[in-house]
């Protein structure tokens, strides 16, 4: 390879690096196997052990103006609301009992929503103390899933799986967190989509399941 071509590579890295959140870690950096800890966020005791609450909304499609390719303007759509800052305001939305996850929601057909969940990483879980732990987000969406992580989506060219759409029904796994501390927050909101969006499903959109686990060094 040409040392262009290690350039190109190097700046290119370099951009995915600085897009994630801080904490976060490159989509190929997930670590897998057997968790050190895990909470389940589908639990009330687990969402209780992160001082959480799931927050629950439907989306709108709404019609916008937008550029088009000649410069001109044009009618296209877009969706309310847009949920994945980490300072959005779900305070008015609809709490859900963590059991329910895996309850239908959203309104059918071509259709959208989120989850959103304010977590705080606890001094204890059982005996495993978290304190410089890496921690995963791993959910599935029925049927696909977008993952924001303190107010940022991040990915790369390429990428299946993450923070995006990892395929039909197919798990939604990244790192929330590196070398975590007590006390530390995080933010998480889960966009799910009803899917094929070519062939609308006649059914809505759940979380089949929502965890956190936590990896020491």
């Amino acid at each position: 390879m040409n040392p262009s071509c290690w350039i190109r590579r190097a700046v290119c890295l370099l951009l995915v690096v600085a897009a994630l959140p801080a904490g976060a870690q490159a989509p190929g950096e997930v670590p897998g196997g057997k968790a050190d800890a895990t909470i389940d966020l589908a639990t009330r005791e687990g969402v209780d052990l992160v001082r959480g609450q799931w927050r629950y909304s439907d989306t709108r499609i709404i019609e916008v103006e937008f550029r088009r390719p000649d410069g001109s303007m044009g009618k296209t759509y877009s969706y309310e609301p847009k949920a994945g800052g980490a300072d959005f305001d779900d305070s008015a939305w609809e709490v859900l009992d963590p059991t329910t996850l895996n309850k239908p929601r959203s309104t059918g057909l071509l259709c959208f929503n989120w989850y959103r969940i304010a977590l705080t990483i606890p001094g204890k879980i059982g005996d495993f103390d978290p304190t410089g732990a890496t921690v995963v987000f791993d959910t599935v969406v029925d049927d696909y899933g977008e993952v924001w992580v303190d107010g940022r989506l991040p990915r790369r060219v390429g990428q299946v799986g993450g923070s995006i759409v990892a395929g039909f029904n197919a798990p939604n796994r990244l790192v929330v967190g590196r070398d975590v501390k007590p006390g530390q927050k995080i933010t998480i909101a889960v966009f799910g989509i009803n899917s094929p969006i070519s062939d609308t499903p006649r059914n809505y959109i759940f979380l089949r399941y929502a965890r956190l686990d936590f990896y020491r060094k």
